[in-house]
């Protein structure tokens, strides 16, 4: 069952990663304009009308459902952290779709970020919990998550820029970390027959903590670049996924001598964090501009070579 948990989540890692390419492809058209609910409607009405962003939708859902997967033969706390994997998938796919190289520092930082996170987790071995949480567990959780989803969009509402992209982005990884853990509780019961699952109140709960979580990433998406968002959304999925993984399924991790290399694996997160914000990519050349449009300066980053 390992196996398959790891290929699907691996699978829904790339989907996640190209669905977040083509919809920051279509925000670059429709730029955030911030201002206010009548302003951020029609904007997404114009991005309804985008062939990329309707692409990156459909991949969107196509992932839920490798997750879904995953998340039936998995721990939370194993398959949201491989979920990882989608920080390097989307300078791979945002490279051939905006036909430009982020600059070598920029991947090196997302190497570090993604390589720690992957040197914690191994070290870390979560283990399988129970299949359902109980009822009380879910006011402390969810409770919780919700609190910090409120949090960061208040401070991030006079944001702009990176900072915006980045604190929405962390807003959306803690709503997809516990939509994630929502569908689990779902797909938990599902042994229990189909009437158990789709009786239960978890089930539409997925679906409405889903719809903030897609909602905030449409934010954190036309804010800035993908740079600035993806590292927060990535990461801050996998490690809140670990925390609600212990808090409502009893998941746990290895301490003693596991510590060592767990926190080699946090240092190089905090490397890699720190390399990615003196980037010159967070700036937006890499992905802020069309790619069918001339660079029209020096500052644009090459071009990456037609195969």
């Amino acid at each position: 069952m390992t196996a398959l948990t790891v290929l699907l989540a691996l699978l829904a890692a790339l989907s996640n990663a190209s669905a977040s390419v083509l919809q920051r492809r279509a925000a670059v058209q429709e730029p955030d304009q911030g201002g206010g609910a009548g302003s951020a409607v029609r904007r997404f009405a114009h991005l309804l009308r985008r062939p990329y962003w309707l692409a990156g939708a459909g991949l969107l859902g196509l992932s839920s459902l490798l997750q879904a997967g995953a998340l039936a033969v998995g721990s939370l706390s194993l398959v949201q952290p491989l979920l990882t994997a989608e920080l390097l998938f989307t300078l791979a796919v945002g490279s051939v779709v905006f036909r430009r190289r982020p600059d070598p520092r920029t991947w090196l930082a997302f190497v570090a970020l993604a390589g720690g996170l992957a040197l914690f987790l191994l070290a870390a071995a979560p283990s399988a919990g129970r299949a359902t949480a109980r009822p009380g567990d879910w006011l402390l959780g969810g409770g919780g998550a919700l609190g910090v989803v409120v949090l960061l969009v208040v401070i991030a509402r006079p944001a702009r820029g990176a900072s915006r992209a980045a604190l929405l982005g962390l807003a959306s990884a803690v709503s997809f970390a516990l939509t994630a853990a929502l569908l689990k509780e779902a797909v938990g019961r599902l042994g229990q027959g189909p009437a158990e699952m789709f009786g239960h109140w978890s089930l539409y709960a997925t679906g409405a903590a889903g719809l903030v979580a897609f909602l905030l990433l449409q934010g954190a998406l036309g804010a800035g670049s993908l740079t600035a968002s993806q590292p927060a959304l990535t990461l801050g999925d996998a490690l809140t996924s670990v925390v609600l993984g212990w808090v409502l399924f009893g998941e746990s991790i290895h301490l003693g001598l596991s510590l060592l290399p767990e926190a080699i694996g946090v240092a190089l997160i905090g490397a890699g964090s720190i390399g990615l914000v003196h980037s010159p990519s967070v700036g937006g050349e890499w992905d802020a501009t069309d790619p069918r449009e001339s660079p029209g300066s020096s500052a644009a980053l090459p071009r990456t070579p037609r195969r």
